[in-house]
């Protein structure tokens, strides 16, 4: 690892919760060094569009959450901070990110919103699977710690971006990234 380590700002919550509108925020405010977003959804972007058997596009949509997070991890360790956006609706997705992010501080941010609001929001959005935020509901979340939460239902983007980066300066030495491996045995 290079002498200057990025830092991590990790957004995890369901389908429509609104990481990316607050990813975009943080830009915006985190105004004292040089900020990129790493958006799930716009990795998955970059894959084909070919049409699969459900079997090869698991094993691809793995592959792609896979190499998401090494690129996490390889935008840090050349001294790049990032805020990332994901929805860690599978163990292995947060057991991975535990593992390749284990060299770098994390802040690991909650973003919740109520099951009401996310629905109206998917059906709003038009480019989801009906559902798919009503099902990522009670799995993005189950590992039950994060350094800090907020909740864009009930505050803007903006807001919950404000929020985080007032939290910055007084990240604790103990990070939820730090109990999530020591209580998984890492």
């Amino acid at each position: 690892m290079g002498e200057t380590v990025g830092r991590i700002i990790f957004l995890n919550g369901t389908s429509s919760s609104g990481k990316s509108s607050v990813a975009y925020e943080l830009l915006d405010v985190l105004d004292d060094e040089v900020w990129f977003h790493l958006g799930v959804d716009r990795f998955n972007a970059m894959r084909t569009k070919r049409a699969m058997e459900q079997a090869q596009f698991d094993e691809a949509l793995k592959r792609t959450r896979m190499g998401f997070h090494r690129s996490i991890a390889a935008m840090a360790e050349v001294g790049n901070n990032v805020v990332v956006d994901h929805v860690l609706s599978e163990p292995w997705r947060l057991a991975d990110c535990l593992d390749v992010l284990s060299p770098y501080r994390v802040l690991f941010v909650g973003v919740r919103c109520g099951l009401d609001e996310l629905i109206r929001r998917e059906t709003a959005r038009g480019n989801r699977p009906s559902g798919l935020a009503a099902v990522q509901y009670d799995l993005v979340h189950r590992h039950g710690d994060y350094d800090l939460e907020c909740d864009s239902g009930a505050y803007s983007p903006r807001e919950c971006a404000e929020q985080i980066r007032a939290f910055l300066p007084n990240q604790p030495e103990s990070t939820a990234f730090g109990r999530l491996r020591e209580g998984a045995g890492r």
